[in-house]
């Protein structure tokens, strides 16, 4: 059956570019999150995932922080298997299925309307995983999800695309929703936002990136005292970074002696509440 996908605003189209480097990284031969369905996807829609002219660096980049981001995911749900988990801004990914949280876990899939209809299409469903419609800045759209339980919240590549007043304004709702839990995402340094502005590979996206990113893992700590910092992934200092091709190993292994340096790239952070 042809899939016909809803007409895309610009912020909605971006996810393809996750979506393809994480379809690119599960053809390479030695794969770092190896996810099959997202290759699936970019087939089963004929797109061209060339459009983005992704070398090894920001394939692995978005494959590497996409799977640390799973692992918080999957910790978290191993303990608390009552838990509610939010995957903001989910685009087309898969991460209920890479998870696979068990069925007393409620799972939800949070984008714009346009996006969430789309997944209804490319993306079998799983019992108790919920796909949410809405603009995250809406304030009203948690609502809809059960607030008595603990939560772990994900968010991937979405904090790029949202003014600090906004992400503050959306952690603000989610740790005063919830009684206790974790929340992840991939932090910006100013460096990668200047960076993700001007590589060749995420044209694509610098006029839609509303972050001035931080450099201090502590700053959302200020933003809402409800947060605290547990955990700062610096993925030059995983140890993935065996697999990566010669060249990459190389340079990254060199980034990983400095803190400040690892920093200029993508992290992972992680935070209770």
């Amino acid at each position: 059956m042809e899939t016909t996908l809803p007409a895309f605003t610009p912020i909605e189209e971006s996810l393809f570019l996750t979506l393809c480097g994480r379809a690119l990284d599960s053809r390479s031969p030695h794969p770092i999150l190896a996810d099959a369905m997202a290759d699936e996807i970019v087939r089963k829609l004929g797109y061209d995932c060339d459009t983005f002219h992704l070398s090894a660096s920001p394939i692995i980049n978005i494959a590497l922080r996409a799977k640390k981001l799973d692992e918080v995911a999957l910790r978290f749900v191993a303990s608390h298997p009552d838990a509610v988990g939010l995957d903001l801004g989910a685009g087309l990914d898969t991460r209920a299925f890479r998870v696979a949280p068990p069925p007393t876990v409620d799972w939800y899939d949070i984008d714009f309307p346009e996006v969430i209809s789309a997944r209804g299409q490319l993306i079998p469903d799983r019992t108790n995983a919920h796909g949410v419609g809405t603009d995250l800045t809406d304030p009203d759209w948690l609502d809809a999800i059960p607030a008595d339980r603990p939560a772990v919240i994900v968010a991937d590549g979405l904090l790029a695309f949202l003014t600090q007043e906004d992400m503050i304004s959306l952690l603000n709702r989610l740790t005063s929703h919830f009684p206790s839990g974790e929340v992840a995402f991939n932090g910006y340094s100013g460096f990668a936002i200047w960076a993700a502005k001007h590589y060749h590979g995420t044209q694509s996206v610098a006029d839609l990136i509303k972050s001035r990113g931080f450099d201090d893992p502590r700053e959302p700590e200020r933003w809402d005292p409800n947060l605290k910092l547990v955990e700062e992934i610096l993925l030059t200092r995983e140890p993935e970074v065996a697999e990566f091709p010669p060249a990459l190993r190389l340079f990254t292994c060199l980034s990983a002696h400095s803190t400040a340096w690892s920093r200029r790239g993508t992290t992972v952070l992680r935070y209770r509440f």
